[in-house]
């Protein structure tokens, strides 16, 4: 099965099949020695990659979550290919635009750009502190930007409404 994985706003092509009880992974193409075992059944996983072990949290569900790895806070938003085709149809319906929430509760530290900016997929919104991390927001797609619904040194929770992008007319 193919997956589409962004990291901290960096897109990702994750490919896991399963032969004979065992995964075979490959990210961006690039096979990975990867096996885990779950510690328990709040999140907590042992993973080992090239004879290294590392601690694993996972907060979240199969669409988005939060890892923390080694003390270290990743955004991480999953698609398989059936999925990424819907929500791309989605888009191209409402010609693009949408909706940014927060994929993590954390408190907004920096507005990077301004109600009326125009703004390429990719570019930085804001910054978002969570677990003592400064996280970039990106722009999902391009347009501009309709609506702020937060301000800096605002808490947000999980799922909050950040910003609106609308398409550039």
């Amino acid at each position: 099965m193919k997956y589409f994985v962004q990291v901290n706003g960096r897109q990702h092509e994750v490919d896991v099949v399963e032969r004979l009880g065992e995964l075979k992974v490959a990210v961006n193409g690039k096979p990975l020695d990867l096996s885990y075992e779950e510690v328990d059944t709040l999140g907590q996983v042992a993973l080992l990659s090239d004879g290294k072990s590392y601690g694993v949290s996972i907060e979240g569900d199969m669409a988005k979550a939060s890892v923390v790895i080694a003390g270290h806070l990743y955004a991480v938003e999953i698609e398989d290919e059936r999925e990424k085709a819907a929500h791309a149809a989605e888009r191209a319906a409402s010609k693009g635009g949408g909706l940014v929430k927060a994929i993590m509760p954390g408190i907004v530290v920096k507005l990077t750009v301004a109600e009326g900016d125009v703004v390429e997929a990719g570019q930085s919104l804001l910054i978002l502190e969570a677990m003592k991390m400064q996280n970039e927001i990106a722009a999902p797609f391009a347009g501009r930007i309709k609506t702020i619904h937060v301000r800096e040194r605002e808490a947000v929770a999980g799922g909050a409404k950040l910003v609106t992008i609308v398409p550039v007319e």
